[in-house]
């Protein structure tokens, strides 16, 4: 092959008689390709077939043999074995290329052919018995007392001459005589069967045809008139030219072992089992009673096909099963349901050399107990997997009412129940937590209980053991001063459960039936785990509900109760706790009066939720409250703010938005450290949010903070708002600002913008703030979606000061500015009809120019504002900061803030952007509009 480039090789045999070729070697080639080579006629135009018969090398190209992939090969080459007489068999080799061999690559093949030619002959040499003449030859003595040890005969048998040669034990087994020497074949032939001559003649031919050994049972007629059995085995002697010349071997007496044989064929015969034997074409040979009870009587089974004859039992589709058992020759087994009594039949087919045998297993009790087995391991399956979801589900309820849902949820439908209540023991008596299935006039009907009563509830309280009741008429028969319970009820069967929590009955469940219903072992077993896991979690839940309710106390007390009624603003607020079984959150906001008529805006967020995270918010509000009082501009307060909450851990972060309000100049200041910018909504309806750099929350951020002013036309709309009003994990913030924006918008829309001097009171505009609020908390969080996060809004309408209401004057900086500040108050206070409050402003105005002129520098201002109060403010270039003396008794000054300090109703100092500004504040008198 690798000479001539060769994709694969083959050796072909002839054999003796029929001349065929047979493959008895293959090299390189595909198992299925092989296979068609196996036995090749001489006449066939094939390169091996074409080789034998010339005598000499051919080359078949591969459009001239149906027999050749193209995929193999191109063509093939072979070469004669050559013997004498004629050629022992064929050298065939498959080439890659499509041109014939070359002479040279021919001439190496036939070298080849010869090499191998020598070495078979010198093997058959060294293996060749020794030539004998017929008749003389007999077995040697040491191999007849071989034999004779263990009761078994030879013959010999010439094929050419049909002259047969029988010692001793063989001419015993056929009850031929020793002495009759002539015609052994013919004696032998008679005593043979005659139903089985036949049949061991062509065995006997088959093996000198193929070389093969010689097995054969036969029957024997002695000429005493007995029968008997015998098997013979021989072997075929060739001659020198390779032809069959006689045959050698053994025969021994059967009959016994063919008894044994019919005793255990009796055996399976009766046996409670059915059993099928077949030969090795799968026809059947033998079948019992129990299996001619399912498929029919012997005599039509013996020689169907195995499979033919369970397809009309009615038991299809075994054929492949059965294919695969040979082909595999490993026992296999599967169960068959016959069609007749739908009985089942375990079938078991296990391969033998010459056959298969079939064992028919009833097992259709064994499958019902399986089936048995198997539906209880699934119900306990079920049942474990209950209560793994029920034990989840509980574990997840944070409230009683979450409790009572989860088990009618998963408790109700599996056992058919059509009702369930709650109660819980509090204080001296029960209480209902829950009820699912009553109608609401029974459960107004039903009272608390007094845990001294005779009820099944209380009695299943007190006794801590399940009570089951399975019918109206047990109920009345136990109960008989609650006969009226079960129509009121309209049930017929109840299950009461005890629920223990560490160690304690805290109270009880009722599951109910519309029918009278009888419990199970199993279902007891289930109802009353149910009840002990009901009992933990429902402690739980009101272990959680009373901290949620404390949590939430404080949550509201710390948040304003009320927005105070300013001047400068009307506003509104609304607060949305998280979805139901989140803890309380840290929002909040605020409105704080400021000095001179302004206003202090606040909305914050603390991060997280929790009681912890609620007393942080009103740590923060308190804070924010006192560093408003001092006036600082929210940048300032901002970075105050950032320093407390750095001090109070790492785990403490919060945002904050702090906005200033001046109605004198229609301004707002604002800034922010991590918080969302307000919504601004300017008196023709457009809604704008202000650019803000980005900042980090309080805790985590660097100041200083950007603050940034807005020009408010009077009636505008500042909206101050938390994340969870425009944030959800289903939409970003940039998304839920645009939907507040249009919030805003639809519902102004509605309702024509109103100022100040408009038709609509305070309260009236207040109140319309208030459904503003709500309309737009609506539309951003639906009532039927639970929030994972608090949101709280905040909208405040502005209003400008009249300029009638405001008056400012220059003063110089010598001691002059004193009289010219008192003359310029009584001229306004006058204008203003306010007289009465003449002497007290000019007196605190006095004290404060006189400080100004003494202790700071000019540029001196002072200014008059008309609002819920009368503010008069200095202002000056300086930044010192007044601050109250305790003067002796002969100290010359440091009385005169003691004075404002003892006028003023309030005063205080804030910086400007050019100094600073001592203001003081008085009531305004009442009069009887007021």
């Amino acid at each position: 092959m690798a000479e001539l480039g060769g994709m694969g090789g083959m050796a072909h045999f002839r054999r003796p008689v029929s001349l065929v070729l047979k493959l008895v070697v293959s090299s390189g080639l595909p198992q299925s390709f092989a296979r068609a080579w196996a036995e090749l006629g001489p006449d066939e135009e094939v390169a091996p077939a074409r080789a034998v018969r010339e005598g000499r090398s051919a080359w078949v190209p591969v459009q001239n043999s149906s027999l050749i992939a193209p995929s193999l090969g191109t063509g093939m080459v072979a070469v004669p074995l050559s013997v004498s007489p004629g050629p022992l068999g064929a050298l065939t080799v498959l080439t890659a290329t499509p041109e014939a061999p070359t002479p040279e690559q021919c001439a190496f093949l036939e070298a080849v052919a010869r090499w191998a030619v020598e070495r078979l002959r010198t093997s058959a040499d060294q293996h060749r018995p020794p030539p004998s003449r017929w008749p003389e030859r007999r077995p040697d003595a040491h191999f007849q007392s071989a034999l004779k040890a263990v009761d078994v005969g030879s013959f010999e048998w010439n094929l050419r001459a049909r002259e047969l040669c029988l010692d001793d034990r063989a001419l015993a087994v056929f009850g031929i005589d020793a002495d009759d020497h002539l015609e052994r074949f013919e004696a032998w032939s008679s005593a043979v069967h005659a139903e089985d001559l036949p049949r061991v003649l062509a065995a006997a031919e088959e093996a000198a045809r193929t070389g093969s050994l010689l097995s054969v049972e036969y029957r024997v007629s002695r000429p005493d008139g007995t029968f008997g059995w015998a098997e013979a085995r021989g072997q075929v002697i060739l001659d020198e030219d390779g032809e069959p010349l006689h045959m050698i071997g053994t025969v021994w007496d059967t009959t016994e072992t063919r008894v044994d044989r019919d005793s255990i064929g009796r055996a399976l015969r009766h046996m409670s089992d059915g059993f099928l034997a077949t030969d090795a074409s799968w026809r059947i040979t033998f079948v019992n009673a129990e299996a001619e009870r399912r498929l029919g009587s012997s005599r039509k089974l013996l020689g169907r096909l195995l499979w033919d004859a369970f397809s009309d039992a009615g038991v299809p589709d075994l054929h492949e099963r059965y294919r695969q058992a040979a082909a595999e020759d490993t026992p296999i087994g599967f169960d068959v349901q016959w069609a007749a009594d739908q009985r089942w039949s375990h079938m078991r087919l296990v391969p033998v050399p010459d056959g298969a045998m079939v064992y028919l297993t009833d097992v259709t009790e064994r499958r019902a107990l399986d089936a048995q087995r198997k539906a209880a391991e699934q119900s306990a399956a079920e049942r474990s997997a209950r209560i793994g979801e029920l034990t989840l589900a509980l574990s997840e309820a944070v409230t009683g009412r979450d409790v009572v849902a989860v088990v009618a949820d998963r408790v109700m439908q599996p056992f058919g129940a059509t009702g369930l209540t709650v109660t819980v023991v509090e204080g001296d008596k029960m209480s209902a937590v829950g009820a699912v299935g009553y109608p609401q006039e029974f459960l107004d009907a039903v009272p608390a209980l007094s845990l001294t009563g005779k009820e099944p509830v209380l009695e299943t309280l007190h006794e801590r053991a399940p009570v089951f009741i399975p019918s109206a008429e047990a109920y009345v028969e136990r109960y008989p001063s609650l006969a009226h319970i079960p129509a009121l009820g309209d049930k017929q069967a109840w299950a009461f459960l005890p629920m223990v929590a560490s160690g304690r009955a805290i109270g009880v469940t009722v599951v109910s039936f519309s029918q009278p219903h009888h419990f199970t072992d199993e279902e007891r077993t289930l109802l009353t785990a149910v009840s002990g896991l009901m009992g933990q979690a429902l402690a739980r839940a009101r272990l959680y509900d009373t901290e949620h309710s404390r949590a939430q106390e404080l949550q509201r007390g710390l948040l304003p109760r009320e927005l105070p009624p300013l001047p400068a603003v009307t506003a509104a607020a609304c607060y949305l706790p998280a979805g139901e079984g989140i803890e309380v959150g840290g929002d909040w906001y605020d409105i704080i009066p400021l000095s001179a008529g302004r206003v202090a805006l606040v909305i914050g967020d603390v991060m997280g939720h929790g009681v912890s995270e609620a007393a942080t918010m009103g740590r923060l509000r308190t804070a924010v409250d006192t560093l408003a009082d001092l006036d600082l501009p929210p940048d300032e307060l901002l970075t105050h703010l950032n320093d407390l909450v750095s001090n109070l851990g790492d785990d403490f972060y919060a945002t904050c938005l702090y906005a200033v309000y001046d109605p004198s100049t229609a301004t707002c200041a604002f800034a922010s450290a991590g918080h969302p910018p307000p919504a601004v909504v300017h008196p023709d309806g457009t809604v704008h949010f202000p650019r803000t750099a980005p900042n980090a929350p309080l805790g985590t951020a660097v100041p200083p903070f950007e603050t940034v002013e807005l020009d408010l036309p009077d009636g505008s709309l500042l909206a101050l708002y938390t994340d969870g009003l425009v944030e959800s994990p289903a939409r970003d913030i940039d998304h839920g600002m645009d939907q507040l924006a249009q919030a805003l918008t639809n519902a102004l829309g509605a309702t024509p913008h109103r100022s100040r001097n408009g038709t609509r009171s305070g309260a009236q505009d207040t109140e319309r703030l208030a459904g503003l609020c709500d309309a737009v908390t609506a539309a951003l969080v639906p009532a039927q979606q639970l929030t994972s996060d608090d949101a709280a809004l905040l909208i405040a309408r502005t209003h400008t000061l009249a300029r009638g209401d405001v008056a400012s004057w220059s003063l110089p900086e010598d001691p002059q500015a004193a009289g010219q500040a008192r003359e310029h108050i009584r001229s306004q206070l006058t204008a203003w009809d306010l007289d009465e409050l003449t002497m007290t402003t000019e007196l605190l105005a006095s004290e404060l120019v006189g400080n100004v002129v003494r202790h700071a520098k000019g540029p001196i201002r002072l200014r008059l504002l008309r609002s819920r109060a009368l503010t008069c403010e200095v202002s000056d270039g300086s930044l010192t900061t007044p601050r109250i003396r305790h003067a002796s008794d002969t100290d010359e000054g440091g009385r005169g803030l003691q004075l404002v300090a003892a006028v003023a109703h309030r005063w205080g100092t804030r910086y400007t952007r050019t100094g600073k500004c001592i203001w003081t504040e008085q009531p305004l008198p009442l009069t009887a509009d007021t």
